[in-house]
């Protein structure tokens, strides 16, 4: 493994692309280390939605202690020995995970059709996503971080309906949170996700345990995203900050729809199966930006 690691990063350095400052930026997203970093940072969200799974869990079993939201996690890494230590880590892979996409949108993503401006718009408003989670765990970890997701949520949204056409600013980000939810399940069910993946580097077993993971976890991260799509553009429509919701109020609304805690407990299944999907995207998956 580590062989093929070094000959991964080998290959990458001398494919770079790109001559004096103007091919800087171009350089840098396709250095190995940068490459490393992406990674690190798809590893540290296998981590995070491990842990909303668990957190999840423990709402259906009246033991929530813990929002389930990225605070709750954090809260939770920050408990244990060396907490602190795996909070910084976890901000660092954020911030690769800002890095990678807003390269993936400047210079494509390493899919057919990558280079095409749907995919750079949807890498740019993935960037955007992984920035606030971000300054969430940063401000976590230098102790500024004290509000939950739901009071994030309804603060944005009270601000932005403050303000003239706020309320359609509201609107419209909610109406981006629905829309990478349903591209998140429907690229599921299509299995769209594997082209994202190396598969000629991956193992037999891994690709075929790949599959049923990315349909699953993929689905309810996209049934999750969605719904706090839906809270915040009903709060916009009623003209109400106190209907948005965060990634802990919209989980603890499906326990309350008439499937009751079954669906809570599904989506949590699903939120954990989606970490550990995450670990191979982390090992296999395409971080490289097109060269176009």
């Amino acid at each position: 493994m580590a062989e093929e690691v070094g000959e991964e990063m080998a290959n990458a350095a001398a494919k770079v692309p790109g001559t004096g400052w103007r091919g800087a930026g171009r350089r840098t997203a396709g250095h190995p280390w940068f490459h490393l970093l992406s990674r690190v940072g798809l590893a540290a969200r296998g981590v995070i939605y491990l842990l909303l799974g668990w957190l999840a869990v423990q709402i259906v079993l009246g033991n929530g202690g813990h929002e389930a939201d990225q605070r709750g996690a954090l809260e939770t890494v920050v408990a244990n020995p060396g907490g602190i230590v795996a909070v910084w880590l976890v901000a660092a892979g954020f911030a690769g995970l800002v890095l990678w996409q807003f390269a993936e949108a400047r210079y494509g993503r390493p899919v057919p059709g990558g280079h095409k401006a749907h995919n750079r718009a949807f890498a740019f408003g993935r960037g955007l996503i992984y920035l606030a989670g971000f300054a969430g765990t940063l401000g976590f970890a230098i102790g500024a971080g004290g509000k939950s997701g739901d009071q994030q949520s309804q603060a944005f949204t009270a601000r932005a309906m403050a303000e003239p056409g706020g309320r359609w600013l509201v609107l419209a980000v909610g109406a981006g949170f629905m829309a990478v939810g349903a591209v998140a399940i429907v690229n599921a069910v299509r299995r769209a996700f594997l082209e994202e993946f190396d598969s000629a580097r991956m193992p037999a077993a891994a690709r075929r345990a790949v599959v049923p993971l990315g349909v699953v976890g993929n689905c309810a991260r996209g049934l999750v995203l969605g719904g706090v799509g839906v809270f915040l553009g009903y709060a916009a429509v009623a003209f109400d900050p106190r209907k948005a919701k965060g990634l802990d109020g919209t989980l603890r609304e499906f326990a309350a729809t008439p499937a009751g805690p079954w669906l809570l407990a599904a989506v949590a299944a699903g939120l954990a199966v989606f970490g550990i999907y995450a670990f191979f995207e982390a090992r296999w998956r395409k971080v490289e930006a097109v060269r176009s």
